[in-house]
């Protein structure tokens, strides 16, 4: 097989994704990002369908370098294995992350030549634009997942590059000490073996679990850390411990929405797609922890349900601009909180969220506070 000159496309991308002064740009001009994403999961009407590089060259060379993030497994179906014509179902469990948002955390993470840093594995595109910047003695690379690893290790060698990668929870003890620690997957909240790791002011930069919010964090001397919300969001995947994360909570309570068994209203505002609304997401999140949500729009009207692991329930459809209407039911009524953070975003005109301070605890519990707003997370 004979493959189109993949350079072009990476300076092309790197002109779109950095800044011509930015020192991130030689390494997204010099890597060859389709090494990393052979093959991967499309989006299809009736489910993510498998894209394959080698089938169609030039096609790969347009997805690989364009500035998206690539799906390459789902639930534990990672598309290396898949056969061609076949679809996969589920939530994606790793991706190549857009080549903007990777670079925009490592600076975040504000390394310099001299850092040793630890980044999350994925397709281990990441991995290489750190080792591009830095060295491969400065970049460990982990991952939960032993073939994301196994494989992101070989694509790395076939570039001349060749960090330390481990199969590693992030959430747990980690193979050394690091003078920044960049996560692209999201976590629950700060564990004090991260922070354990993290050198004498040392940086931490993450995405907190069930919202779109960045979180930087310098190590302090007793072992905790501080910093900030950022001012922009970003999402990632939750951090897995498995193949695949636990069963849809719509699967065991979700359905208590369709029966329509609950407490009928009509809320003072229209339904909304939580999950795009980021800031309120976010703050939602914060405030009402552990809830999911689901939307769906058809022919201009839009339902959002939303359900948590202790039974409580919601359902609110509306055409576009008229008021929800909601039924809800079990113990807390999950769109009565949500409208009372839209009714606080329109009375103050802003959310708490972004731009709010971090405070970590040495053992890992995390405090967001702006104001007289406070929450504790962990």
């Amino acid at each position: 097989m004979t493959l189109p000159d993949w350079k072009p496309h990476a300076e092309r991308l790197a002109a779109e994704v950095t800044h011509p002064q930015s020192r991130w740009r030689p390494a997204v001009a010099s890597t060859p990002r389709h090494v990393f994403v052979p093959r991967w999961w499309g989006d299809g009407a009736d489910g993510r369908t498998l894209g394959d590089g080698a089938s169609d060259p030039e096609r790969w060379m347009r997805v690989a370098y364009s500035n998206t993030s690539l799906v390459t497994r789902v639930g534990p179906r990672h598309a290396d294995h898949a056969e061609p014509g076949e679809k996969a179902d589920g939530l994606p469990t790793s991706s190549s992350t857009l080549p903007w948002l990777v670079v925009r955390m490592y600076q975040h993470a504000k390394i310099a030549d001299a850092s040793r840093v630890l980044v999350t594995a994925g397709s281990g595109y990441g991995t290489a634009l750190a080792c591009r910047r830095l060295a491969d003695r400065q970049v460990t690379s982990i991952d939960v997942d032993p073939y994301l690893v196994a494989a992101a290790a070989e694509r790395l060698a076939t570039i001349g590059l060749r960090p330390t990668v481990r199969v590693c929870d992030i959430t747990g003890p980690l193979p050394g000490t690091y003078d920044r620690i960049v996560s692209t997957v999201s976590l629950p909240s700060v564990p004090a073996s991260l922070l354990a790791a993290l050198n004498p002011g040392g940086r931490l930069v993450t995405t907190l679990a069930g919202t779109g919010l960045v979180l930087t964090a310098d190590k302090t001397e007793d072992g905790g850390a501080v910093g900030q919300i950022e001012c922009e969001g970003a999402g990632f995947m939750s951090a897995r411990h498995g193949e695949d994360y636990p069963p849809d909570l719509f699967d065991v309570v979700g359905g208590f929405a369709e029966k329509g068994d609950g407490e009928e209203s009509v809320s003072p505002y229209p339904v909304v797609n939580v999950q795009q609304a980021w800031e309120l997401w976010s703050t939602f999140s914060l405030e009402v922890p552990g809830v999911e949500h689901r939307f769906r729009q058809d022919d201009g009207c839009g339902t959002a349900w939303m359900a948590h692991l202790d039974g409580s329930w919601a359902k609110a459809s509306a055409m576009r601009d008229e008021p929800a209407r909601v039924i809800q039911g079990g113990p807390r009524r999950l769109w009565d909180e949500l409208d009372r953070i839209r009714h606080r975003w329109l009375v103050d005109g802003r959310l708490n969220t972004y731009g709010a301070r971090a405070s970590i605890t040495p053992d890992g519990v995390l405090t967001l506070s702006r104001g007289e707003w406070s929450v504790s997370v962990g």
